[in-house]
């Protein structure tokens, strides 16, 4: 067995922030989940629908892998990716690092994963794997997953080979801290007005705080949207609180930085913009309960309630943002 040594197997609550979390830790650097999530400017929406999807799908962050290349920017970190169509050459980007003492980041499918427990593709699912023997890879998930965990190294294999939405081509990453790292506290403005501009400049209407009051008008069918309704409206809601969200479709994420952050700058803005969000926060988790409703009765009335909570989230997460957009290093 090759292991990494003092690995701090912590298993938070989304998949990225968990393994970006074992990483930095292993080179000295210890940050919060929301701290993680926020500084890699990780807050967004998304609406996603296709003739080819079976239900619409409502993501809460930036694109998979996103978060982690703007943390690497922000925080002037080294990031190491490497990607190959090669299943022998993907396993010695993993073993190389490892056998010299680093963890490594994996991107993949969650479908194949042995201890996984919903059985879902999702080609981006992210984990940090810290050991590996004859059999099994020694990875780390997140608490839900079971923290530290094992999968077969055929179980892997399939996870990192996987193709579809979202996937990746075998990527593995390192990330290795610069002698002098500038000050994550000295990052929080950066990150926060790049995601506000983001939020608040959607290149299309599926996005940002579009994408919210569109989903407001949108939400009303889902009822007619779906052969089983039963079935695919609980499943949306389950996706928003605990498909390793932390909640409120990362909306309590997003409040715990910002609440981290008041604590480090005194800004009327930084605190307008936590009122805010600490209230969407609430309003996303009755969002999610109103879709479970409407799908375990049927009851048509409860997707127009939620289509006029999602009408306000819009107005109120715009609020929030153009609030954090004022901030001033």
């Amino acid at each position: 067995m090759i292991t990494v040594e003092d690995i701090d197997a912590r298993g938070t609550q989304h998949c990225e922030t968990t393994a970006l979390g074992v990483l930095l830790r292993h080179e000295g650097l210890d940050l919060s989940e929301p701290m993680l999530f926020g500084l890699g400017s990780g807050l967004s929406f998304i609406y996603w629908d296709s003739k080819n999807m079976g239900f619409p799908f409502l993501g809460g962050r930036v694109k998979p892998f996103d978060l982690t290349r703007n943390l690497a920017a922000i925080l002037g970190l080294e990031l190491l990716v490497q990607e190959t169509t090669s299943p022998r050459r993907a396993w010695e980007n993993v073993t190389v690092p490892i056998d010299a003492g680093h963890p490594v980041g994996l991107q993949l499918d969650s479908y194949y994963l042995d201890y996984f427990g919903s059985k879902v593709h999702f080609g981006g699912h992210v984990v940090a794997m810290c050991g590996y023997d004859e059999y099994d890879a020694y990875l780390v998930d997140t608490d839900r997953q079971g923290g530290a965990v094992t999968t077969s190294l055929t179980s892997l294999a399939q996870a990192r080979a996987a193709r579809g939405p979202m996937a990746a081509k075998h990527r593995s990453f390192t990330l290795t801290t610069p002698r002098n790292p500038p000050s994550p506290q000295g990052q929080i403005v950066p990150a926060i007005t790049a995601c506000a501009d983001a939020f608040l400049n959607p290149p299309i209407a599926n996005l940002g705080h579009r994408g919210i009051e569109k989903t407001g008008k949108l939400v009303r069918t889902w009822l007619q949207r779906t052969d089983t309704p039963q079935r695919d409206l609980p499943q949306a809601a389950l996706l928003m609180e605990e498909a390793g969200t932390g909640g409120a479709l990362f909306r309590n994420l997003y409040r715990d930085f910002l609440a981290e952050c008041t604590e480090l700058l005194d800004s009327s803005h930084l605190r307008t913009g936590h009122t805010l969000y600490t209230e969407a926060a609430t309003l996303w988790t009755e969002v999610a309960a109103l879709i479970k409703k409407a799908g375990e009765s049927g009851e048509a009335q409860c997707l127009v309630q939620a289509g006029t909570v999602l009408c306000d989230l819009s107005r109120m997460e715009r609020e929030a943002m153009q609030a954090l957009s004022c901030l001033e290093a």
